[in-house]
C-alpha cells in the first residue's frame, strides 16, 4: 500500500531541522579552518604584532576600530568601552584581551594613539593599534566591520564597530558599544567562555520592578552615563550635571547638545573653556535629532526639579536669587557645558547628555 503523501507545509516542517543542522556543521567547518589577515600592527608602545599569531589565537578578544580626530562616534565608543572595561574587574589583559585599532595611520602613531589613551585614562592591559591602511581595511573586512569613506566628518560608523570573540571555539559576536556594559561584560566574561568559568547569579524572586523609563532617561543611560554623573560630583571622564538646566539656557542647551563642534568651532566661549579644561577631548556629536534634544533636556529638568525639592529653602530661594545676574551666570559658564558643578562635557567623550 502506498504511503500517503505529505503536503508541501508538513514537508517543509520536516526538513527544517535538517536544514538547520547542516547549515550549523557548515558554518562549524568554515569557522574550525577560517584564519584572519595575518596582517602586522603597530601597539601603542611602538612594538609589532601579527594580528592572527599573537593577538587572535587561543584568545578571548574585544575588537573596535577608532581613529584619534574622530569628532563623533569615537570618544563615546571608547568611553563606553571603558565602562566595560571597568566591569570586566582587572581581567582585561589577563584571559581576555582588549584591542582598539586605528584607521588613520597617517595621522595615528604610536606617540598619538598614547596622547589618546592618557586623555582617556585608560588601564593597563588594553592595548592600542596602528598599522598601515590597507592592513586595517583588510581586518575590518574580514572582521565584517567594514564601511566605505569611514573618516568622513558626519560618518556614524563607529557605532556598530565593536566584535568580540573567542578564538578557540570560532564563536564571534558584533555588538553596539551602546549596549548596557554590564551585559556585554557578562557576554565577555563568561558568555565567550562557554561555561569555563563560573558565575554567581541571584534569583528572579529578589528581582526589582522593572518601571517604565522616561524616554530622556533612556538616552542619559545609553548615550550620556558613560562620562556623566546626575549626583555626586564628576565622573572620573567628566563633569557631574546636577543642576545644569537652572545654569544653562535651554537654548544654549539646545545647541551643545545638537553639535558640540561647531560650538566648539565657532569660539563660544563656554564650550572652548571647556574644552581646554578637560584634556582637549571633543565631545562626540551623536546626531541627536531635535525630538531626542528635547527629551533629554526634559529629562535633566526633570532631575533638577527633584535635586531642588530635596535642598532646603535657604539654598533655593539663594540659587534663583542669582541665577540670572551676570557675574553669577559668568561663573556657571565655566562651571560646565552641561550646566553641573563641573558639566564640561566637552572634555567629555559622552558629553552630549
Amino acid at each position: 500500500m502506498a504511503k500517503p503523501r505529505l503536503s508541501p507545509e508538513k514537508a517543509i516542517r520536516r526538513l527544517v531541522p535538517l536544514w538547520t543542522t547542516l547549515a550549523l556543521l557548515v558554518a562549524g567547518t568554515a569557522t574550525a579552518g577560517h584564519k584572519f589577515p595575518n596582517v602586522e600592527l603597530t601597539s601603542h608602545e611602538g612594538k609589532v604584532y601579527r594580528f592572527q599569531d599573537d593577538l587572535i589565537d587561543g584568545k578571548v578578544v574585544v575588537i573596535n576600530f577608532i581613529y584619534t580626530e574622530c569628532k563623533n562616534s569615537c570618544p563615546a565608543e571608547t568611553a563606553r568601552m571603558k565602562q566595560v572595561y571597568r566591569e570586566l574587574d582587572g581581567r582585561v589583559g589577563q584571559d581576555i584581551q582588549m584591542y582598539s585599532i586605528s584607521i588613520d595611520p597617517e595621522l595615528d602613531t604610536p606617540e598619538r594613539l598614547r596622547e589618546y589613551m592618557h586623555k582617556f585614562k585608560i588601564g593597563p592591559g588594553w592595548q592600542f593599534f596602528t598599522g598601515p591602511k590597507e592592513n586595517t581595511d583588510r581586518l575590518r573586512k574580514a572582521l565584517g566591520l567594514w564601511m566605505d569613506d569611514a573618516v568622513a566628518e558626519d560618518d556614524m560608523d563607529h557605532n556598530l564597530s565593536f566584535i568580540v570573540g573567542n578564538a578557540r571555539t570560532g564563536q564571534w559576536i558584533k555588538r553596539s558599544p551602546f549596549d548596557d556594559p554590564k551585559v556585554l561584560a557578562n557576554l565577555i566574561g563568561y558568555g565567550l567562555f562557554d561555561g569555563m568559568i563560573s558565575r554567581g547569579g541571584k534569583s528572579y524572586a529578589v528581582a526589582p520592578e522593572v518601571l517604565q523609563e522616561h524616554d530622556g532617561g533612556y538616552l542619559f543611560r545609553t548615550r550620556c552615563n558613560s562620562c556623566h554623573n546626575l549626583s555626586g560630583g564628576d565622573h572620573e571622564l567628566g563633569p557631574g550635571l546636577a543642576g545644569v538646566t537652572t545654569k544653562r539656557t535651554e537654548a544654549w542647551l539646545q545647541s551643545w547638545l545638537s553639535d558640540p563642534s561647531a560650538m566648539i568651532d565657532s569660539g563660544d566661549p563656554i564650550a572652548l573653556e571647556l574644552y581646554e579644561r578637560y584634556n582637549r577631548i571633543r565631545m562626540p556629536n551623536l546626531k541627536l535629532t531635535p525630538s531626542d534634544v528635547a527629551k533629554l533636556i526634559d529629562y535633566l529638568r526633570i532631575q533638577d526639579e527633584r535635586l531642588d525639592a530635596g535642598s532646603d529653602g535657604h539654598e533655593h530661594h539663594h540659587h534663583h536669587h542669582h541665577s540670572g545676574h551676570g557675574d553669577h551666570q559668568a561663573q556657571t559658564s565655566t562651571d560646565s557645558a552641561h550646566g553641573g558643578d563641573h558639566a564640561g562635557h566637552e572634555g567629555h567623550p559622552n558629553h552630549s547628555s
